[in-house]
């Protein structure tokens, strides 16, 4: 399965989503979080190749081409819960609803899987998030954490 099903009207022209692993570019996906992403600074090679074996992935990419131009990924059982993370697109391509369009293509290719939720954590994109249907914890004293590192917050 390559394609992700992504609404005409939210993807812009010039531009494909898709979920084929074979077409991630682990080495960008590394450098832009690594380089420019608060919640991953630092981030290790090692760390983000692992983490992007072990989950779903999205890309974007310019149909002209071929180049990556945005990342997401997904931490699920592909059944009942699902964790949307590094969420990225390159600064080049900002501001035309790239964002937007990647994390609606995530939610339409897990609504047939039966997850019941999709949670997510940001500092400073909660509207990305809200146009896409994404909406604070109604109860976020009933969720907890637990830090391995308690100066490593995210």
């Amino acid at each position: 399965m390559s394609a992700t099903p992504v609404p005409a009207a939210e993807l812009p022209d010039g531009y494909e989503i898709s979920v084929d692993p074979a077409r991630i570019d682990p080495a960008r996906v590394h450098h832009w979080l690594s380089t420019d992403a608060y919640w991953a600074e630092g981030r290790p090679r090692e760390t983000q190749d692992a983490a992007i074996a072990g989950s779903l992935n999205f890309g974007a990419y310019d149909t002209a081409s071929g180049e990556q131009v945005a990342y997401a990924r997904v931490v699920t059982d592909s059944a009942t819960f699902a964790w949307l993370c590094d969420v990225y697109v390159d600064r080049s391509v900002r501001g035309k609803g790239l964002g937007k369009a990647l994390v609606v293509a995530v939610r339409e290719h897990l609504r047939p899987l039966g997850v019941r939720r999709v949670l997510l954590a940001t500092s400073d994109a909660h509207g990305v998030y809200e146009r896409a249907g994404f909406q604070p914890l109604p109860e976020p004293a009933q969720w907890m954490v637990h830090y391995y590192d308690p100066a490593v917050r995210s």
